[in-house]
C-alpha cells in the first residue's frame, strides 16, 4: 500500500509538475487543469493556467463560479486529466512500477473526498489512479496480442 503521495511517490500528487493540455489550454500541473475545468469561462481558465503554483490554482479554484453540472462531472474530469498526465512515458512507467499496491491519497488537511484524512475518506483520487494504472496495463496487453 502507498498511503501518501510524497517522497518516491510524489509523482502521484496532482501538484507534481507536468504539462497537461486540456480543452486546448496548457497547464503546468494536473491540479491547474482540474481547477480550471471547474469553470466554463475561458479567461478564468487562462488565469488559473498562469498561477505560479498548484496551491495557488487550488485556492483560485475555490472561489470561482462553478460551471453547471460540475459536481456530477468532476470525477470524470479528474479521470480524463489523469489519463493525460500518465500518457507521459516516464510518468506511465512510474505508475506501473507501483504494481498492484493500493494507492491512498493520505492527507492531514481534511480532504476526505479525494483522499483519506485520519483514517476516513472516499479516496477518489487514489481509486482513479488505480483505474488509470489498470487501463494502461490492459492497453499494453491488447497491444501485445495483436492479430496477424
Amino acid at each position: 500500500m502507498i498511503d501518501r503521495f510524497e517522497g518516491d511517490y510524489a509523482f502521484l500528487s496532482n501538484f507534481w509538475p507536468c504539462t497537461i493540455e486540456y480543452d486546448g489550454v496548457k497547464y503546468p500541473s494536473s491540479e491547474h487543469a482540474f481547477q480550471a475545468a471547474k469553470s466554463d469561462d475561458e479567461l478564468t481558465k487562462l488565469r488559473i493556467a498562469k498561477t505560479a503554483t498548484p496551491g495557488d490554482a487550488k485556492r483560485l479554484g475555490r472561489i470561482i463560479k462553478l460551471r453547471p453540472g460540475w459536481d456530477d462531472e468532476r470525477l470524470q474530469v479528474m479521470h480524463d486529466i489523469l489519463r493525460i498526465k500518465f500518457s507521459d512515458p516516464e510518468l506511465r512507467l512510474l505508475l506501473l512500477a507501483t504494481k498492484q499496491k493500493r494507492l491512498i491519497e493520505g492527507n492531514n488537511w481534511g480532504d476526505s473526498y479525494w483522499g483519506v484524512c485520519n483514517g476516513r475518506g472516499s479516496n477518489h483520487l487514489g481509486t482513479l489512479l488505480m483505474k488509470v494504472r489498470n487501463e494502461i496495463r490492459e492497453s499494453k496487453k491488447s497491444a501485445g496480442s495483436g492479430t496477424r
